[in-house]
């Protein structure tokens, strides 16, 4: 048996959750083509008859701006020194960028092996390709190179291969019914804040934070009644999210509430709160209780 830590890095909106969900065959990490989308470091566990893989999407390497941001830098530069591969994915169709550039300059600071996953080949012609990779391999020796399509699943199984081949014998970690060790309310959690992402635009999907505030079981046990609030940063940004007559509010949640059924198996009851909290991406207090720092 093989078994290993895989971190996933990349810059915003490359693909990495797309990836790690095609894997693990569900959905854990969410998807939205908004930068930053990813906030905390989620955990996928990935088991066969091989072994088991531990994935570790991160959040995407980018320069700062908030709080926030650098937490999640840090987050994700701080993975490279604790796994035992990393998968550096690049788009395909966007090409090489100062982006990458900045994640290289971290990448040779690691003895991680690294593997070059060119993502999105099925936006791009074939002949495209090997002069995008020749101008990858110039900059940085890759262990291995693979282009993929992680929305379509083309070449992941030559992908999964070469992952088994270079992670070390070792145990299994997780049940091998296990998919993330992330608590259902934290999964629940980013569902929601998936839905706004997808119906806001311009800079509320950076200004929001989902808090689950009551989860439970009804007495009957046939139902779960969630009740959750959405933080925002300016009165504004409130009004948006609501919407007239509550409407854009009553299309999350009834989007949410689809795919927390999904998850939890059960009918949910999802009761959604808009509050303002002024600029709490730079508020030390509020990122430690949405979980972006460590506990005191």
């Amino acid at each position: 048996m093989r078994s290993g830590f895989v971190a996933l890095i990349g810059r915003p909106n490359v693909g990495k959750s797309t990836l790690m969900n095609y894997f693990i065959g569900e959905k854990i990490a969410i998807m939205s083509d908004k930068p930053q989308t990813t906030r905390n470091q989620i955990r996928g566990i990935l088991t066969n008859d091989r072994g088991q893989i531990i994935f570790l999407d991160t959040p995407g390497i980018h320069r700062p701006h908030s709080k926030l941001g650098e937490q999640l830098v840090k987050t994700a530069q701080n993975t490279l020194q604790e796994v035992d591969l990393i998968l550096f994915l690049v788009d395909a169709y966007e090409g090489i960028g100062r982006g990458d550039q900045y994640i290289m300059q971290h990448l040779r600071k690691v003895k991680t092996p690294v593997f070059l996953v060119v993502n999105k080949i099925d936006q791009v012609h074939p002949d495209q390709l090997l002069p995008l990779i020749d101008q990858y391999r110039n900059l940085y020796a890759f262990t291995e190179v693979v282009p993929v399509s992680a929305l379509k699943g083309n070449n992941t199984g030559t992908l999964l291969d070469l992952m088994m081949n270079v992670l070390p014998e070792g145990p299994m970690y997780y049940p091998a019914d296990q998919i993330t060790d992330h608590p259902e309310q934290f999964i629940v959690a980013e569902l929601i804040r998936e839905k706004v992402l997808h119906l806001t635009r311009e800079e509320i999907p950076h200004s929001v934070a989902v808090v689950i505030d009551d989860m439970k079981f009804r007495k009957n046990k046939k139902m779960i009644d969630i009740r959750a609030t959405i933080y925002t940063e300016r009165s504004s940004q409130k009004g948006i999210l609501i919407g007239k007559q509550g409407r854009l509010l009553k299309e999350v949640g009834q989007r949410a509430r689809k795919e927390c059924e999904a998850l939890l198996g059960f009918p949910i009851y999802l009761d959604l709160w808009v509050k303002v909290k002024k600029d709490w991406r730079n508020e030390h207090y509020m990122l430690r209780q949405l979980g972006y720092l460590d506990q005191d």
